[in-house]
């Protein structure tokens, strides 16, 4: 393709997508910076702060194999732009709303709305660039998106000196609806021609395989917990326990979420060296997993260290998931790769709802003094992470790689994969359709 038509793409189809997962992932992670706000102003108990901001990962978890079919079924231009109007009307809500109930239902509206925003960007990456693109502008997706954490810390910090937080949300939602209508009608529609071939039920394929269910507990237990403590707890623990006040709780905010960003580059560079020689990926998430528990045990048994070290592990392991979906691209044929991808993604989405939620409820069983929980409630509530995080790991880690096959297919009603991994054949949407070019531009 010609240079002037592909950064025509880039601007009509990668940026508005791109904008859409930063709106996301700003969503994700500002209760974090407004969560003293949400306390004051609405009389908040940490386990009400801890449902209203974990049913965001609830839902997203919830709707992440429904949004996948709509992808297949009506691609990534409609679907995104519709569910994108959605958020736009739940953060609308989430500004007005004055009760607990109206903001939990506001904030499930905002998660379901964003539920496509990476796999809408990476569904069209696959439509519209070249097979050998995919992954570079992928990475470039994830670390344009993640972008949202850093605005959600020191910018937002800003805005909110001269505005209160419902005025915010005001303009988030205005923001939002605006992306929604640029993707509709910036992004060209790809023509698409559905072949008649059968495509047979494969999730049991997914689920009943023995590989998945020995690497996804670490996967889920640490990235989701890692999700969980970056967008709450992190600017809590740092205010209770560590003393700090608002401006530095914000800048060490705003360098987690810079190291986020980085994140996903380093490993996406890391997991193509480290295959290039021979090194299996599962090496690779483990290290992660060590060293995320390690950090975790940093806090909790206060080493002496500059906290600011531990929690820069803890935000660059919540984009692990390069890393995990590697280990995924490795294990099952690329039939399979899309839908393994989303029950993973399901795992890490619901795992993080979960731990967000039961610190929460951890937390208050210790009563405030002056606004703030004491350190033990912290360490017990940050503890039994780390237990479920390095029983995961051990199970990782067990010789002979057990398998809970059986177990789960008669739980799942499932037929299982066997040992080779041969599964049916099954086509994926890219490779079930005829891709009609738009335009000339189009063309590569």
């Amino acid at each position: 393709m010609q240079i002037s038509g592909a950064w025509r793409l880039t601007a009509r189809v990668f940026l508005p997508f791109a904008a859409g997962y930063y709106l996301s992932y700003l969503f994700r992670t500002i209760n974090a910076l407004i969560a003293g706000h949400l306390s004051s102003d609405t009389g908040l108990s940490s386990a009400d702060l801890g449902l209203l901001t974990s049913v965001y990962f609830l839902v997203f978890a919830a709707a992440q194999i429904p949004v996948g079919i709509l992808l297949d079924r009506f691609g990534p231009r409609r679907v995104q732009s519709v569910l994108l109007l959605l958020a736009a009307t739940g953060a609308g809500l989430f500004a007005v709303s004055t009760g607990f109930l109206s903001l939990l239902i506001a904030r499930a509206m905002i998660g379901l709305g964003v539920a496509a925003a990476l796999t809408a960007g990476l569904k069209s990456i696959i439509l519209w660039f070249p097979r050998e693109r995919v992954a570079l502008l992928n990475g470039y997706m994830i670390m344009l998106g993640s972008l949202g954490a850093v605005t959600a810390t020191a910018p937002v910090e800003h805005l909110l000196a001269w505005m209160g937080w419902r005025q915010l949300f005001g303009i988030l939602a205005a923001a939002t609806g605006a992306t929604a209508a640029l993707i509709y009608v910036v992004v060209p529609e790809r023509g698409i021609v559905t072949s008649m071939a059968s495509i047979p039920t494969t999730l049991g394929s997914v689920f009943g395989d023995r590989r998945f269910w020995r690497m996804a507990p670490l996967s889920a237990t640490c990235i989701g917990s890692a999700w969980s403590l970056q967008g709450l707890w992190a600017s809590l623990w740092l205010t209770d326990v560590e003393g700090l006040d608002r401006v530095t709780v914000v800048r060490q905010l705003f360098i987690m979420s810079i190291v986020l960003s980085g994140g996903a580059w380093i490993f996406g560079t890391t997991v193509h060296s480290i295959k290039r020689r021979g090194i299996e990926r599962e090496t690779i998430l483990a290290t992660v997993a060590v060293l995320f528990i390690a950090a975790e045990l940093g806090l909790i048994l206060r080493v002496p260290l500059p906290s600011i070290l531990p929690w820069s592990v803890i935000a660059i392991a919540g984009t692990a998931t390069v890393v995990s979906f590697a280990v995924i691209a490795d294990y099952f044929p690329p039939q399979l790769a899309g839908r393994a991808n989303g029950a993973l993604n399901v795992l890490h989405f619901g795992w993080a709802f979960l731990a967000q939620y039961a610190t929460g409820l951890i937390l208050e069983q210790w009563s405030a003094n002056d606004g703030h929980r004491p350190l033990q409630a912290y360490q017990v509530a940050f503890g039994l992470n780390v237990a479920l995080q390095i029983a995961a790991l051990v199970w990782f880690a067990l010789p002979g790689r057990r398998s809970i096959t059986p177990w789960m297919s008669s739980i799942l009603v499932f037929k299982p994969a066997d040992d080779s991994c041969a599964v049916e054949s099954v086509g994926l949407y890219e490779d079930s359709v005829i891709l009609l070019p738009a335009d000339d531009d189009a063309e590569w």
